[in-house]
């Protein structure tokens, strides 16, 4: 314990001893739970401190207050909380510090890049003492060379999120915006591949509600699109407006954070996180090993051959296309090195499925005077995007002008329509599309605004299967 005047700070490895006993504690604020109202009238809020003497697990703290202004507002997870006269209890054996209204206070200090020793939150009790910079400055110092304790090495990756169930995620954030009134949305990423999900729309609906290509209203502009990696995963993560004065604050552009209690849905075959009130977050410093960890398979993934085609591909991909580029077959690329290409017009060699496709149809594909016509929705991993099956392009990729019902059993193959074991469609099943390789181009309509009208274009590819 170290002594200053009458005032007593104790190790957070001597409190967890000292259950039923009233505490003063400072410590790093290193997980965050957002705010919510308790089961009486009291507003709560829950984190989790280190120190040097604990610097894993740590300890939690509980804090009720009158209303949500008066609980702590942590700028950023990381900073340093001054605690005083918090009561020790334990709960399933874990010991946890209680802060009561009444009689605690509290005081918020920048963490380890803070240039001052005033608190930029203080509670109404909160009594400053002379000696308190002492202890900020020596947190701040040790928190320099702080690395989370292993933990946090068990953290899952994006290639094992589950639909419907609570997970941790190791991210990094790439961007954050509005996309609607009153509800943002986090870009974040850890270099892996989403797992495809089964297509439940059905064919027959594409004309009037057609398959989305992202979660949010409008696409993302092309300079942000610029500034995202072309390899691995991005997931949207929901912040409703309950949520987004705690949290939007905490999320820097840029910086790797850990999510804990995220929850995974998908829709529209699209997987999305949603925070929730049991969501928390934990402070990664930026030389954090896990950091690494998630970055060095990534930076393989970009060195390798066949490192930008999708982690679920393998071993091989479907054989119902086979691609006869002219020139030498170039590497696989992602759709998202597609979308960020610097040139509006360019030929790609991709790995995707095919999830939707506009006519459905096998005798809509051609049009009256016998030309193909057809517009796919590709995805992978990375983005969604419509390429186009036209004219000679679609001769090529049909074979020649085969039956409809050639055709039909083609484009069942194609879109992973479920077939019964006569081969007749299974009527309401989900689709799983396989991996097929295909060529694209890329071109544009009007030479005024060549980026804003580019499209794409399937050539050099055919359906065998």
């Amino acid at each position: 314990m170290e002594e200053r005047d009458d005032y007593t700070f104790m190790t957070i490895k001597d409190a967890i001893l000292a259950v039923n006993q009233k505490v003063n504690l400072i410590g790093v604020v290193v997980e965050w739970g957002f705010p919510k109202q308790s089961k009486g009238s009291d507003s709560f809020c829950s984190l989790k401190i280190l120190d040097e003497s604990r610097s894993t697990p740590g300890i939690s703290v509980n804090i009720f207050a009158e209303n949500m202004e008066k609980l702590p507002r942590v700028v950023s997870v990381g900073d340093i909380i001054q605690l005083s006269h918090v009561m020790i209890k334990t709960h399933n054996g874990e010991a946890y510090a209680l802060f009561n209204k009444k009689f605690s206070s509290f005081a918020l200090y920048e963490g380890k890049n803070g240039e001052d020793f005033l608190p930029y939150q203080v509670s109404l009790r909160f009594r400053p003492r002379e000696q308190d910079k002492k202890f900020v400055g020596g947190l701040r110092k040790w928190l320099s060379n702080f690395q989370l304790g292993e933990d946090s090495r068990n953290i899952p990756l994006l290639r094992e999120i589950k639909k419907g169930e609570r997970m941790d995620l190791a991210c990094k954030i790439l961007h954050i915006c509005e996309v609607a009134e009153g509800e943002w949305m986090a870009f974040v990423w850890d270099g892996t591949d989403t797992p495809p999900n089964h297509i439940h729309n059905k064919l027959e609906d594409e004309m009037d509600n057609q398959l989305p290509l992202q979660l949010e209203p409008l696409p993302l502009s092309r300079d942000i699109l610029h500034s995202f990696p072309t390899v691995g995963s991005i997931l949207r993560v929901i912040i409703d407006q309950v949520n987004k004065k705690h949290v939007l604050h905490l999320l820097n552009m840029g910086k790797w954070m850990i999510f804990l209690n995220v929850l995974c849905q998908v829709n529209a075959g699209l997987w999305y996180g949603v925070l929730t009130h049991f969501t928390r977050l934990r402070y990664m410093p930026s030389e954090d090993p896990l950091i690494f960890e998630r970055q060095r398979p990534f930076e393989k993934r970009l060195s390798i051959q066949y490192g930008r085609m999708p982690f679920w591909s393998f071993p091989w991909i479907s054989r119902i296309t086979e691609v006869d580029y002219n020139d030498d077959k170039p590497p696989f690329v992602t759709l998202m090195d597609v979308l960020n290409h610097q040139k509006v017009t360019a030929k790609f060699r991709c790995t995707i499925r095919v999830v939707a496709a506009l006519p459905c149809r096998a005798e809509d594909v051609r049009s009256p005077c016998g030309n193909y016509r057809m517009r796919l929705t590709l995805e992978d991993p990375t983005a969604r995007i419509h390429a186009f099956v036209y004219g000679k392009d679609g001769e090529k990729f049909f074979d020649g002008y085969p039956s409809v019902e050639v055709l039909k059993r083609k484009l069942n193959k194609l879109l992973g329509v479920a077939v019964s074991d006569d081969g007749k469609e299974i009527k309401d099943a989900p689709r799983n599309p396989p991996w097929v390789q295909c060529c694209l181009k890329s071109y544009y309509l009007d030479k005024n605004d060549k980026w804003g009208s580019r499209h794409y274009r399937i050539f050099d590819t055919k359906l065998v299967g």
